[in-house]
């Protein structure tokens, strides 16, 4: 019998419903079937622990006397970049902005040691941090310096918002030039040194719901220590790809613009992260719960490693240039024995992000939902999904005309 997200929620309730991980459902339908687990199972949970650049927070630092308008002039927050162009103290923050006197790469390759992603992660470990401003001065908003120290509770508002992560499979990353590349998925060794990919496979959120039947705008969902909500599709969201007979994507598919309450989130699940001759960025974590309505559930959440295939791309020249085509396919269970054969070569692999870590996310899903503190919420619009007839598109280049 199919149930519904509020006949689960009362089970949550009584304190009958049961919760597995996407690892634990697995045994469970190896031993019983999908029918019978369908029937036993309520709640699904997943987990991701990875890089996430598509992500930000957005303040609303609070009035100084006198008012000041930081909205049109510039502001720092430790010396790091914030947007200003919303109004008076409303301020951004994004995952990858720098400092303006990062070197980046002038000295090849740049370390990139703090910047946005690092703030984030400061801010929540409850640190003081240094905000400057400076802005033009009006009657109603006459000052025009700021420099004060802030933490997140000195803040009135603070929101984690960001515009693409969950990233649904992802590349598999090789060099086949001569020399090391530094990329946003890490290092690449020349001549096939190394295969990076950044997935948890069979933990991660939208491999276990592939179509996007129960996760949509309105989800409520473990976000880097706390809870947030899926607001929207996520940026370069790409529902139209080529997909396995099981309905997973063989290549970049979907993604979730997510939000949520920074200031009951956790340094442990937000952090920040430097690579190499590319940038800075945000480590995130994220869990996503599934409800078993019916058994077409059963059988995404007990997809595995072997059943998830991701594309070998060179990111010396194919990545960079746009040019289609991969080197071959690979299973996540490959991946994770840590070597994969590429042109005949023996290649070891690494994962850019934990999949201990999203091992951890899960189960602390699962044992939120099992104390009654997290319910599941009835998504109230859909996230664009197969048949939607969205695709990602690249830029349409057209040539700025020179004024006579």
């Amino acid at each position: 019998m199919p149930k519904t997200i509020k006949e689960i929620n009362d089970k949550i309730k009584k304190g009958k419903a049961v919760v597995v991980t996407a690892e634990e459902i697995i045994d469970i339908v190896g031993k019983k079937g999908i029918k019978k687990t369908a029937a036993e199972v309520d709640v699904v949970t997943t987990g991701t622990f990875g890089p996430m650049c598509s992500s930000g927070a957005y303040f609303n630092i609070g009035h100084t006397k006198p008012r000041i308008k930081i909205g049109g002039g510039t502001c720092y927050i430790n010396d790091v970049p914030c947007y200003t162009g919303f109004a008076a103290v409303d301020i951004l923050i994004g995952a990858t902005a720098i400092k303006n006197d990062d070197p980046k790469n002038t000295v090849f390759p740049g370390t990139f040691k703090y910047g946005g992603g690092h703030v984030i992660e400061d801010l929540v470990a409850g640190k003081s941090v240094k905000l400057t401003a400076t802005t033009y001065g009006t009657d109603c908003y006459p000052r025009k310096n700021l420099e004060t120290w802030i933490t997140l509770k000195d803040m009135n508002e603070a929101v984690l918002f960001n515009p693409r992560n969950c990233y649904q499979n992802y590349n598999v990353a090789v060099n086949l030039s001569d020399k090391v590349i530094y990329t946003y998925m890490g290092r690449l060794q020349p001549r096939l040194g190394n295969a990076n990919y950044s997935s948890a496979g069979q933990l991660s959120p939208l491999l276990n719901d592939p179509k996007y039947l129960t996760t949509g705008i309105g989800t409520r969902i473990f976000l880097g220590g706390g809870e947030g909500y899926v607001v929207w599709q996520g940026t370069q969201h790409n529902p139209s790809v080529k997909r396995g007979k099981n309905g997973v994507p063989l290549m970049p598919a979907g993604t979730l613009a997510v939000m949520g309450d920074l200031k009951h989130m956790s340094s442990e699940w937000l952090r920040g992260a430097s690579f190499a001759g590319y940038g800075s960025t945000l480590t995130v974590g994220i869990g996503i719960p599934i409800p078993i309505i019916n058994e077409e559930m059963v059988k995404y959440t007990s997809v595995k490693d072997e059943d998830i295939f991701a594309q070998i791309v060179d990111y010396s020249k194919a990545y960079p240039q746009i040019i289609p085509g991969s080197l071959g396919e690979v299973n996540y269970a490959q991946l994770k024995s840590g070597q994969i054969t590429i042109k005949g070569k023996q290649v070891r692999t690494g994962g850019i992000s934990s999949f201990s870590r999203a091992r951890k996310i899960a189960h602390l899903l699962k044992e939120k939902i099992l104390s009654k503190s997290f319910y599941l919420t009835e998504p109230v619009a859909p996230i664009p999904s197969v048949d939607s007839g969205i695709s990602f598109k690249l830029l349409n280049e057209k040539p700025v005309k020179q004024k006579q």
